[in-house]
């Protein structure tokens, strides 16, 4: 589906929760497209119920999702007039699997729902949602939740999402929908089928289809899903190795510098040239955070840019404000570092993560833990059943599931560290309380400009319109 009026500007889609409905509203109230995270939506939806829903935000989203006894349900379940008493932890969630049960979903549906509902709310400007093609067991209802919404895009990295666009064909289409889910040492094609009616009946609204962005970080990749309609985006986000999150590895053998990160070279580069040849429009990422940078990637062909650093510092973005605060500050002061570590995303992708302080070295020791579930990975036993493993839970666990010793170094749990970004980390025996782990990009050349304009922090309108000046 061609995409008529491009933005010039994409907010990068940052997890969980960061690139919150309320940073993404802004950013579309501004022209842009504004987009909003798909990661562990669900989750995220549970715990500001439990905290009570200031504001009222989710509970007026979920007032016009289109199944009220769905919506009910959900709301039974989690929401707590007044929010959790003292030292009470969260109530635990369902985890999606490849067949989930059907309150996960429901859960999952409406948390993806609310969250573009509200970024959506009282303008025509559009909204994408941002999804991580790693987590598979999540995708197709988080995407069926975005569509109820009417997002206007979906935005897929970490992973070549070659199923997603025939997954908002059949959506649209009101038909059930279906993802290919990688099972560890199984000769078997798993799954996950999802079908709108069963879960909605007569309440299934008209849906419809979304523009489909891949994010790439070679024109390899852009070639090999030009070349079959059935698996062609509408357009490409071309990712460099410098982007925040979650990064492609290095080309051929893993090297790692003095400071223990991995060492990209020219074969890690997309052809800009190869990429325009595609045909399809596409944005360029990972250090175009500057109005410079913005006309490089127009005069190279491409209709914009893909920015998330500057927005995850900005006003609206979904970090706590202490957080914000701390990096606004050590930005100033110019010790404000982001390194490339190899080893803490249990995706085996390397991860970009701001060195807060205190450091590491000062910092409690984080629980292996494996609770929330988002980046385990499904194995298949030699009974033929499917557990669920990820490297950051305890050691003895996952090795019982079949992983090695030597995949669990240095591995971190994201998805609760993620949660303590956004005011939503877990509350552990003990007293302990889930730390925080924040990704940036490694260019800070455009906040570092954008700061001296804006020395106490700016808002997203400040940053899209010093990004493209009249």
């Amino acid at each position: 589906m061609a995409i008529t009026h491009p933005p010039v500007v994409i907010q990068g889609g940052m997890g969980i929760a960061v690139s919150a409905w309320q940073l993404a509203r802004e950013v579309s109230l501004c022209g842009q497209l504004g987009v909003v995270s798909g990661t562990a939506l669900d989750g995220v939806l549970a715990r500001v119920l439990q905290d009570g829903d200031q504001g009222g935000h989710r509970r007026r989203a979920l007032s016009h999702f289109p199944s009220p006894d769905m919506a009910q349900r959900v709301l039974d379940r989690y929401f707590l007039e007044g929010g959790r008493p003292p030292g009470q932890p969260y109530r635990p969630h369902p985890t999606l699997t490849i067949a989930p049960a059907r309150d996960a979903i429901e859960l999952s549906l409406l948390g993806n729902f609310s969250e573009v509902w509200l970024a959506k709310e009282g303008h025509a400007g559009e909204v994408g949602i941002n999804m991580l093609e790693k987590v598979q067991t999540a995708n197709t209802s988080a995407i069926l939740g975005a569509m109820i919404a009417d997002v206007d895009y979906v935005i897929m990295g970490a992973g070549v999402p070659r199923e997603i666009p025939r997954l908002l064909t059949d959506f649209a289409a009101g038909h059930t929908g279906h993802l290919t889910i990688d099972v560890a040492g199984s000769a078997t094609v798993h799954r996950a089928s999802l079908d709108p009616v069963d879960h909605l009946g007569p309440d299934l609204p008209a849906l419809r289809r979304p523009h489909f962005l891949a994010i790439v970080s070679l024109h390899v990749l852009a070639d090999y899903l030009n070349r079959d309609p059935e698996i062609r985006p509408d357009g490409f986000i071309v990712e460099g190795p410098r982007a925040g999150g979650h990064s492609s590895p290095p080309r051929g053998r893993l090297v790692l510098d003095d400071i223990g990160e991995p060492v990209y070279g020219s074969r890690d580069e997309a052809d800009l040239t190869r990429v325009a040849a595609v045909g399809l429009p596409f944005w360029l990422a990972g250090g175009y955070a500057t109005p410079e940078k913005v006309a490089q990637a127009l005069a190279a062909g491409a209709a914009g840019v893909q920015t998330g650093t500057l927005f995850a510092m900005a006003e609206e973005s979904g970090l706590t404000p202490t957080l914000r605060k701390t990096l606004v500050s050590q930005l100033a002061d110019g010790s404000l570092v982001v390194r490339n570590d190899p080893r803490a995303s249990p995706t085996g992708f390397p991860f970009k993560v701001a060195e807060l302080q205190p450091t590491q070295e000062d910092a409690k020791p984080r629980e292996r833990i494996c609770d929330l579930g988002y980046l385990r990975v499904p194995v298949e036993r030699a009974d033929k059943t499917v557990a669920y493993r990820c490297p950051s839970e305890p050691t003895h666990m996952y090795i019982r599931k079949g992983g090695s010793l030597e995949d669990t170094v240095g591995r971190q749990c994201l998805c609760n560290a993620l949660m303590a970004n956004v005011g939503l980390g877990q509350l552990r025996r003990g007293g302990y309380e889930e730390e925080p782990a924040v990704t940036l990009g490694q260019d800070l050349a455009g906040a570092e400009q954008l700061q001296s304009l804006h020395p106490g922090g700016w808002t997203a309108r400040q940053a899209v319109d010093w990004l493209l000046p009249a």
